[in-house]
């Protein structure tokens, strides 16, 4: 492709964009005929007489003949010096004499097609927007279900305890009904998935979690039997506590098990160190102090709290080990787990609540005064919250799911201020809240200093080009609506 030359002085712009319309298939080649485009770089604002240079340039927009893209640091240069219809990877350009007089089709293409993209982009925005919205509606709902649930179930084990006191038979009692797990699991797989499999081939595909060799007796006895037993001493510690204290105290101290994980995640998983952390772990410390001294240092509050942190720590271990022995599960992966953890909870500690009756430190006069509906509800319920919180991740975000355990301290709260004589003085309520505040802090997530950082700077630079531009306007006249029109160089 040749190179033309136009003699001129003051009309050499002009000149070059008469030359390259009568001759689209001739591109500039050198830096010197674009040098008035380039001397503007340093301006935020385009001045007008540059804009009717670069709207008359537009010419070069027919260049088709060489390959698609970009393929020269003219051709680039050219572009993001005010170019802004250039597209050289279009296969197909309509080339139309423009003449000088009637410069309005050319300037009508770039809004349309700025409104075409425009649209997609809306479009775009729409269906992200709307997908988050559904996840936020399932998460508000998930929340919900993780605070009614837990709730519920604290307090219909408060109310059982009236009329049946076997905090130990209770847990085992509705441990048995992890067994459910897996068979839910399958129905929901059925419903749902395109490539239906058979009850054997799914537990099959599962069962590839423990190993190579899937789940034997000395996988079943090394890897299961552990966090059957940290399961059961979870809820029978939890369930103790709720006969010694209220069930606030309960909710807001077992609360603390989010700060005992981290603890043990930096210690054992050599998790990354956040000085947040940190402070949420002594403010949860700083919480059970409160707690105690609220109700004075009596016996049974101290052995009840001592009870609500031994059930923390449990659920804290059993959340890290099985990180750190098993790593991450998927869903069909951790029902088939949890209906393990039932079934070694009815062959290995059935004899358990046996010889407590017998030995009558738990003992009932006679099975039909036993509330059996209050059983079955609570165990219903603790059912629910643990397959919201193990498979609600499916619809919503971790973060929600959590904050439902929180939300579940003032019902409690709301409940015990009419059904018992919990008295809220001012340091009960202190310890509250600060134990529910180092509960929120760790649930910011790892890079939330980064987060926070880009937000900051994001603003600044956002404050400094509302700034640029409110000073940039000069009063309300047609240059300024025509410079307002148009987008700056800067942008």
């Amino acid at each position: 492709m040749g190179i033309r030359e136009f003699p001129g002085g003051a009309s050499r712009g002009k000149s070059i964009a008469i030359g390259m319309r009568r001759s689209p298939d001739v591109s500039p080649r050198r830096l010197s005929d674009i040098s008035p485009q380039l001397r503007q770089l340093k301006y935020l604002v385009v001045d007008e007489a540059i804009k009717e240079d670069l709207k008359w340039s537009r010419s070069v927009e027919d260049l088709t003949s060489g390959p698609v893209g970009l393929t020269s640091i003219e051709e680039r240069i050219l572009r993001i010096t005010g170019y802004y219809g250039y597209q050289p990877w279009a296969a197909s350009y309509k080339r139309e004499e423009r003449p000088r007089d009637s410069p309005g089709p050319a300037e009508a293409q770039a809004p349309a097609a700025g409104a075409e993209a425009g649209g997609r982009g809306s479009r775009r925005c729409w269906r992200c927007s709307q997908a988050q919205l559904k996840k936020i509606f399932w998460g508000v709902a998930v929340v919900l279900c993780v605070c009614s649930s837990w709730a519920g179930s604290t307090q219909l084990a408060k109310l059982t305890f009236r009329k049946f006191d076997a905090p130990f038979t209770l847990t085992w009692f509705a441990t048995n009904w992890n067994f459910l797990f897996f068979p839910l699991y399958y129905a929901g797989h059925v419903c749902k998935s395109a490539e239906k499999q058979s009850v054997k081939q799914r537990y099959r595909e599962c069962c590839r979690f423990f190993g190579d060799n899937g789940l034997t007796l000395k996988v079943f006895f090394t890897k299961a039997a552990p966090f059957g037993v940290l399961w059961t001493l979870t809820n029978y510690l939890y369930l103790h506590a709720i006969k010694k204290i209220n069930t606030t105290d309960v909710s807001v101290l077992f609360c603390c098990n989010k700060a005992f994980v981290f603890l043990l995640s930096w210690i054992v998983l050599r998790d990354r160190f956040m000085g947040v952390r940190i402070v949420a772990a002594i403010l949860a410390i700083a919480g059970i102090v409160m707690m105690t001294y609220a109700d004075g240092f009596h016996s049974h509050s101290v052995i009840g709290i001592a009870l609500v942190v031994g059930s923390a720590s449990m659920s804290a271990l059993y959340k890290v080990l099985f990180k750190l022995l098993l790593g991450s599960a998927k869903f069909g992966e951790a029902a088939l787990f949890l209906s393990i953890l039932g079934v070694f909870n009815i062959l290995f500690i059935t004899c358990i609540p046996v010889i407590l009756y017998f030995t009558k430190v738990e003992y009932w006069s006679s099975f039909d005064d036993i509330p059996w509906g209050n059983l079955c509800g609570f165990s219903v319920l603790l059912l629910t919250f643990n397959i919201v919180l193990n498979f609600g991740i499916a619809v919503t975000y971790p973060t929600l799911m959590s904050l439902g355990i929180v939300l579940s301290v003032p019902v409690n709260a709301v409940v015990d201020h009419y059904t018992s004589k919990i008295v809220f003085n001012g340091v009960r309520v202190i310890a509250i809240i600060i134990i529910g505040l180092g509960f929120l802090l760790l649930l910011l997530p790892e890079e939330w200093d980064v987060w926070l950082i880009k937000l900051l700077t994001r603003l600044k630079v956002r404050k400094k080009e509302e700034t640029a531009e409110g000073s940039a306007d000069p009063g309300s006249g047609p240059q300024s609506k025509s410079r307002r029109a148009r987008p700056s160089f800067a942008r």
